[in-house]
């Protein structure tokens, strides 16, 4: 190999991030421990800084813009290396340089359900997900308090880090919100406005600001929408015939959902038939005159018989038992229903 050659290659006289992805944040200019030219080219683009560092301690920062690299613009180099003044040779440097743009649709989420006073549930649990933005804001204590001399940073490792601490602030914001599940979805961005301060809080130390926080689904655990549905359910029960043909149907759906034997699809037709046969009866049954109204009539003016009030009050019971109904709608409803008798 020729002196010319030698030198050429040990001198490093162009220093530049080409960004072939968009996944790294941090990169580290592989110098190879080469000597960096007195005089060389620097070329920081839009969303960099270039930070350089001597024997591991922090010198001169870049922003955007292309540099020649002399004593007049590296201060703190300078007076690092005790450089005189006309000081020409080339020397030895680390150079990393840091994306500072906005990373775009990470992905949060809470690993474990959240526990929540609710005013219509009483005790619910919550799981939720969402996105946020970041980018950095001090690439000095991003390198310091995070990266460290790694030679590359992709940000799926500063998501995962950011996992555990984006979940339990978020839990704290929506205890603290007092918001009703049924009404958690209207409030998607009011949760993530008041989430965002506090999580910045504890991104502050590591250089990185949080550009936006969203929440995206809070979903309930599969017994509490099952509970929901039937609470909905529910609001048919102001019609009592309606109310028991939608407990036969239930009754019919699980017989037919549990095979166990030999009679249950028996069990399951008889039920069918049972229905059928109720509700056709409803639809022959002429209304009562007015003139002598001997039977009790629920809201929608048919008549129940004692025998129909007898076995509602066996299925509110039922219903109360399993924790459908709450002991005060039970009691409005059994109330209503024996002064009828």
């Amino acid at each position: 190999m020729s002196l010319r050659r030698f030198f050429i290659e040990e001198f490093v006289e162009v220093i530049e991030w080409r960004e072939e992805d968009r996944d790294t944040i941090l990169w580290k200019f592989p110098d190879r421990d080469a000597n960096i030219k007195y005089g060389a080219n620097l070329t920081v683009r839009e969303s960099q800084t270039a930070m350089f560092l001597n024997e591991g301690q922090f010198a001169d920062l870049f922003e955007p813009g292309r540099y020649e690299l002399l004593t007049e613009n590296m201060p703190l180099l300078t007076s690092l290396k005790n450089w005189k003044s006309g000081f020409k040779s080339p020397f030895l440097c680390d150079v990393y340089f840091a994306s500072t743009k906005t990373f775009t649709d990470l992905k949060w989420g809470t690993v474990n359900p959240i526990i929540l006073r609710d005013p219509e549930f009483k005790q619910v649990r919550v799981k939720a997900h969402g996105t946020y933005f970041i980018k950095i804001k001090d690439p000095e204590v991003f390198f310091k308090n995070y990266s460290g001399t790694k030679g590359v940073v992709k940000i799926q490792e500063v998501e995962a880090s950011l996992r555990d601490i984006i979940s339990p602030k978020f839990a704290e914001a929506l205890a603290e919100a007092e918001v009703s599940v049924l009404d958690m979805v209207k409030s998607y961005t009011e949760l993530g406005d008041q989430v965002a301060p506090i999580l910045q809080a504890d991104l502050d130390p590591f250089g990185i600001e949080l550009v936006k926080f969203q929440v995206s689904s809070v979903s309930l655990p599969k017994e509490v929408e099952e509970f929901y549905d039937k609470m909905t359910n529910m609001n048919m029960v102001d019609d009592m015939n309606r109310f028991q043909q939608f407990q036969t149907a239930q009754a019919m759906e699980k017989a037919a959902g549990n095979p166990s034997g030999g009679g249950s699809e028996g069990i399951g037709m008889g039920m069918g038939f049972g229905m059928a046969n109720m509700m056709m009866n409803q639809q022959n049954t002429p209304a009562t005159p007015k003139a002598a109204p001997a039977t009790p009539a629920d809201n929608s003016g048919k008549a129940i018989t004692r025998e129909e009030i007898m076995v509602t009050l066996n299925q509110l019971g039922e219903l109360k038992s399993a924790g459908i109904l709450t002991d005060e709608e039970f009691d409005a409803k059994k109330k209503e229903l024996l002064a009828r008798l």
